[in-house]
């Protein structure tokens, strides 16, 4: 087998840009997760948590399908290809796709209102399904917003400034942050009512992102009205968008799906077909507040991946360097496994101490039960983190090459086997179910986008031998690390359950898998390392 080609430049550029996306959303995250910390303390593992998480995974689905997904994954190869070549074309092609994506979600979200509110006047239900229906009303108006937002985010990725769209988020978490603090300094506060203003603030944050993006993006585009020239393109954009749809937001749409299953109790009620219904009115917000702490490495470093390597993966592709293109997907592939297979070593090890500390504590937040079904929750979603990863990066490079039937036919395939099996494991493990349902079809669909990756992309092998001594690397020091953090869980025993205790488990768990993990990469002399941090010319 042939081996690696030495890595140029650019392989390089990719590799410092996955580091500087992945600092801004390392900060993001964090404060994603003090949000997530206030708002569980506020909501905890009740109804009004469920409710919560329910009305912001609308909106936040559609950002992905429609903002960071099926559209931008239709709209930004042409983009790229235009901004490079005609700029004046390029903007047209951007003013009549910013136009079409406004109409498109507010007329999306007026009939959403609309439809919401007949049901609300017409078949209200019990107290607490009206209620929740009204959240999702109020959150509704952040979709279109975010939507504009991350199309906007994806015009600056083409142009190479991948750090404001990365910081965007940021936005977000600091108007949540500044509705929610406010709920522990007011006596008697109502948690239900208090999530009304914590929706509002959300709505507010989408205005200050697109406005925030469109600012970015001053000097890059040329905005206008006369855009008839465009129309074209725009066509032949939302005719592939349309199999793009399935295939990138397979994940989200799984995750829509889990979410209707978990609120079942709460919209439908207790029993289904005269059967107990296996999950309850809190399994979402368990189920959602798990979701958040498996995709923070997700988010800071998987999707980062991907992101950085589409731009590079559509000129590979046009410019017909077809092994350019191959070892685009190696070293993005490797990049992933190196940074994912440790993460979900480590969050399968310290899950318990993890959800114990992140949600529970100080008076507030999760019960003992709800830590402990959060935990299994956790487990089932927090093993196949490298699939995620690697499927992003897979799926991107598809549609880099213009080919989106393909990643569809996988995905459709794969929505049918997770309902299978969610409606299967839920009446086994709970809401752990669905996590399990997850994970598993995520494997299964890199697997099929591998294999069929190396038959219609690049007519031969993905990793060549050093591509494979590497993932084989990563696996053996991933392994070593594992072992470190599972003796220091099973030597520092907790008998009190008390935070601090955990907290502290916690931490030098953490500590120590990194240095094991960073000092044994080093040893082995991981190239990776250096894709990371080597500093020069963009190439």
């Amino acid at each position: 087998m042939p081996g690696e080609a030495p890595p140029s430049e650019a392989h390089h550029a990719i590799g410092r840009s996955v580091l500087s996306v992945s600092g801004l959303t390392v900060l993001s995250r964090v404060l994603g997760l003090a949000r997530d910390v206030t708002t569980a303390r506020i909501f905890g593992d009740t109804v009004v948590g469920s409710a919560f998480a329910a009305a912001f995974a609308v909106p936040n689905l559609f950002r992905r399908l429609f903002g960071e997904g099926a559209l931008s994954a239709a709209f930004l190869p042409e983009y790229t290809r235009l901004s490079d070549d005609d700029h004046t074309q390029a903007g047209a092609f951007a003013s009549v796709t910013v136009a079409l994506l406004s109409i498109v979600t507010w007329t999306i979200t007026l009939i959403a209102e609309l439809a919401l509110l007949l049901v609300v006047l017409l078949a209200p239900g019990d107290a607490d399904r009206q209620y929740s229906l009204l959240l999702v009303m109020a959150l509704l108006p952040y979709m279109p917003l975010i939507c504009t937002a991350a199309i906007l985010g994806g015009m600056l990725q083409a142009h190479g400034r991948f750090w404001p769209w990365a910081a965007s988020p940021i936005l977000l978490n600091l108007c949540i942050l500044g509705a929610s603090v406010p709920f522990f300094f007011v006596d008697g506060a109502d948690p239900r009512a208090w999530s009304f203003g914590i929706g509002a603030a959300t709505v507010i944050s989408g205005v200050l992102q697109l406005l925030w993006s469109w600012a970015m993006l001053r000097g890059r585009v040329s905005w206008t009205r006369a855009f008839a020239a465009a129309k074209p393109r725009a066509v032949a954009m939302l005719k592939r968008m349309g199999p793009v749809l399935i295939g990138l937001g397979t994940l989200q749409v799984n995750g829509l799906i889990d979410t209707f299953i978990a609120m079942y109790p709460n919209w439908v009620g207790p029993t289904v077909f005269g059967h107990n219904y296996p999950l309850d009115e809190t399994s979402n917000a368990i189920l959602f507040y798990a979701q958040r702490l498996y995709q923070f490495p997700l988010g800071v470093f998987g999707i980062a991946v991907a992101t950085v390597a589409f731009p590079a993966l559509s000129r590979a592709w046009d410019g017909a360097d077809r092994e350019g293109f191959r070892r685009v997907i190696a070293r993005a592939i490797r990049l992933s496994v190196f940074i994912a297979l440790p993460a979900a070593v480590g969050l399968v090890l310290v899950r318990d101490d993890l959800v114990r500390v992140v949600y529970s504590g100080f008076g507030g937040g999760f019960s003992h039960a709800g830590v402990e079904r959060a935990s299994a929750v956790l487990l089932g979603y927090s093993w196949a983190i490298w699939a995620y990863s690697i499927n992003q990066v897979l799926t991107r490079a598809f549609f880099a090459s213009g080919d989106t039937s393909t990643p569809m036919r996988i995905a459709i395939a794969m929505v049918g086997v997770n309902i299978a099996l969610n409606l299967t494991l839920i009446w086994y493990f709970r809401e752990a179910g669905l996590a399990w349902s997850t994970a598993i079809c995520a494997t299964l669909q890199g697997a099929a986008l591998w294999v069929a990756a190396r038959s219609r992309l690049v007519r031969g092998t993905l990793l060549h031998v050093p591509g494979a001594r590497a993932v084989g690397r990563c696996v053996a020091v991933s392994a070593v690390m594992g072992v470190a953090v599972f003796l220091i869980g099973r030597m520092w025993k907790i008998e009190d359950g008390a935070w601090g205790a955990h907290a502290a488990r916690l931490g030098v768990a953490c500590v120590a898998g990194m240095i094991v993990y960073g000092v044994g990469s080093a040893l082995c002399r991981a190239p990776e390392i250096g894709w990371l941090t080597r500093r020069g010319p963009e190439g």
